[in-house]
């Protein structure tokens, strides 16, 4: 056997080895997909991918994504082995409080981990909007004789991943598009929990992938590594289409017991069945945690390896900044997560007017402005644009043969968008996706993971609420403002009219550390006099004293987007019959609880116990605002909506002036 052969191979157990070993110490995890795959993994890593252990962020490295999330320890293993700050330390804390080798992947928390994987077919499906960025900053940024962007996709995908209706919508988008640096590597072991995938999975995934105009290869054995590296050279030097290769495996290869069964999947092997399969690999059944001279010394080469892989590239994009000095520096500017220079300055200022503007059509205006600045914003709709209104004028779409456009069609899949999307951020554009509020349902578990992840993505919801009216109960959003509030690290901004809009983009552009779900009306709302109530800007504080009577009020109407309006209504009515008032407009729950304490009873005072939440949506979550221990206060829907005229949808479900009015005077007497 050759030397580097051996030393291979050598590797490949050690991957395989320290996985079994640390799924067995922490009594928890999937050993059997790293032993099955760990010859895949390491050619892949070895031979293919262009990476810097020592920075892990390097903006032209290949990305990696294991999708498989549940094989974590096949990649913690493998960055160990690559030279990354993944320890042996960290791996012998494997799944325990506060080590980098967490259960599942997780972005930001180790080194060279690209996404946080984990619920099946979210990794593929980020690594779609990877393999796009790579596409727009390939076509923005590298001229003749100056490619400074250059780099492929890989993603490991399970049989859990295939099942996933996410990693489909993903796959048809990707071979609509001819993303040719994309790399899908499909672990075909046929096993899942319950057992052989043939309980519930017959389908041909070959079949259906070229039918997505993917380019298809077969590898028949996990362990063939001259066939994968023939396939994966085949694969890269694809032109035209996304590869895929379904390499057949055997999970838990090698243990005499468990190999080929679900026993592997879920759970430790045992330390007889580890000592055993130790053995078959010729490996010391003693030594726990092993890392051998060998491949100690192929880890220092790998360093090495990729310190000069940078320095090359850092001397070309040297000569590209003295060519092309202004790209350099918007290059930067990306990579940083900076905005240029007076990027805000077009910020649009509506002028009062009382039949007012559409939410959504109002941000349009908005994020055109922002557009023109910045040319990394970009994104889209899922089939929607027309309706939601997120086209980018005088910009392109991005389509096969036109990778610089910035609209993006995503066709209908909600929730392959929110992930594509996500790909981007990760990427440092300025990503969004957008579709009417009732279909957040279907990109909850993208927004959770961008929340998650930390990742400043922008998810546009439009049609907010039973104001979307005739087209009824099935397209009126009731819970979903409670469902994305629950989300930690999301921003839900509702604003009350177009200049909070405008004033609360200034800070949605500016975040680098959590998404945002942004919700906008359908119909119009007044866009209010600003001399009269106070200044838009105050909105940026999450909730503000919009309207205000002369000393300490008797009821305070709290309120957010298209209800802002019927709070201002109530106002002056109420004034008028001698009732103090004051309308706190709400437009971001969390931004308002980040403020400090004085700033919360300088707008809601606990003096003031007569509290009104309005909202078109449900009541839950607004007692924490009114003080009560029941929805006495809350005005809003407690129902599915109905299919009819607006008007009459307003006036069924109490959201009128009259109807703040009323409930204004019944909470004032239930304090008296």
């Amino acid at each position: 056997m050759a030397e580097k052969e051996r030393v291979d191979n050598l590797c490949i157990n050690t991957i395989r080895t320290l996985s079994m070993d640390a799924v067995q110490k922490a009594n928890s995890g999937h050993p059997g997909t790293p032993m099955a795959l760990a010859p895949v993994t390491f050619l892949l890593w070895d031979k293919f991918l262009r990476h810097n252990p020592q920075n892990p962020q390097w903006p032209n490295r290949d990305r990696f994504v294991l999708s498989a999330g549940h094989a974590s320890m096949l990649l913690y293993s493998t960055l160990h082995l690559m030279g990354y700050d993944v320890t042996l330390d960290d791996i012998q804390n494997f799944r325990q409080l506060h080590s980098k080798c967490a259960g599942h992947p997780e972005y930001g928390l180790t080194p060279g981990v690209e996404t946080t994987t984990g619920p099946l077919g979210q990794g593929v499906a980020n690594s779609v909007g990877f393999a796009i960025a790579e596409r727009w900053l390939a076509d923005y940024f590298n001229r003749p004789q100056h490619e400074i962007i250059k780099y492929n996709v890989f993603a490991i995908a399970g049989d859990g991943c295939m099942m996933e209706g996410i990693s489909g919508e993903a796959a048809s988008l990707a071979g609509h598009l001819g993303l040719s640096n994309l790399v899908w590597i499909y672990d075909n072991n046929h096993i899942t929990i319950e057992g052989n995938t043939g309980l519930a999975f017959s389908e041909d995934v070959a079949a259906r992938f070229m039918a997505y105009n993917w380019n298809v290869q077969r590898v028949c054995d996990a362990n063939d590594t001259e066939m994968l590296e023939r396939s994966l050279n085949t694969a890269v030097k694809e032109g035209e289409r996304p590869s895929l290769l379904v390499v057949d495996s055997h999970i838990a290869y090698g243990s005499p017991n468990k190999q080929d069964t679900s026993g592997a999947h879920g759970a430790p092997l045992g330390e007889d069945e580890v000592r055993a399969t130790k053995i078959n690999y010729g490996w010391d059944p003693d030594k726990k945690f092993h890392v051998p001279e060998e491949v100690q010394r192929y880890r220092d080469h790998v360093v090495e390896k990729g310190k000069q892989s940078e320095e090359k590239w850092n001397g070309k994009f040297a000569e590209y900044a003295e060519q092309f000095p202004e790209l350099a520096k918007e290059f930067k500017l990306i990579q940083n997560r900076k905005m240029p220079e007076g990027w805000d300055c077009c910020l649009p200022i509506f002028p009062t007017d009382a039949a007012g503007i559409a939410g959504r059509a109002a941000n349009n205006k908005v994020f055109n402005a922002i557009a023109e600045h910045i040319p990394w914003f970009m994104g889209g709709a899922a089939d929607l644009a027309p309706s939601t209104k997120t086209y980018i004028n005088n910009a392109s779409s991005f389509e096969k043969g036109n990778y610089s456009g910035r609209n993006f069609h995503f066709g209908i899949r909600e929730n392959a968008m929110g992930a594509i999307v996500n790909g981007m951020a990760l990427s440092n554009l300025r990503p969004y996706a957008a579709g009417f509020l009732i279909f957040s349902d279907y990109m909850r578990p993208t927004i959770r993971l961008a929340s998650l992840m930390e990742q400043p993505a922008i998810f546009i919801f439009t049609h907010d609420s039973i104001g979307v009216g005739e087209d009824g109960p099935t397209h009126q959003p009731v819970e979903h403002l409670a469902s994305l509030r629950a989300i930690p690290n999301l921003d839900v901004i509702r604003p009350g009219d177009a200049n909070e809009l405008s004033v609360l983009w200034k800070y949605i552009m500016e975040l680098t550390d959590r998404p945002v779900a942004l919700i906008l009306s359908r119909q119009n709302l007044p866009t209010n006099d600003r001399s009269t109530y106070a200044p838009a800007e105050g909105a940026l504080r999450g909730a503000y004293t919009l309207a205000d009577c002369e000393g300490i009020p008797d009821v305070i109407l709290i309120g957010t987007g298209s209800e802002v309006q019927l709070c201002l209504g109530a106002h002056e009515q109420l004034i008028q019959e001698g009732i103090k008032s004051r309308v706190v407009s709400m437009p971001c729950w969390r931004l308002y609880e980040c403020q400090n304490p004085a700033y919360w009873e300088e707008v809601l005072p606990s003096s003031v116990r007569a509290r009104v939440a309005v909202e078109a949506g449900s009541t839950f979550g607004w007692r924490r605002y009114t003080g009560r221990h029941d929805d006495g206060s809350i005005l809003g829907m407690r129902d599915f909506g109905a299919s009819a005229p607006l008007a009459d949808l307003l006036e069924e479900f109490g959201l009128t002036v009259q109807g703040v009015v009323q409930m204004a005077k019944r909470t004032l007497e239930r304090h008296r």
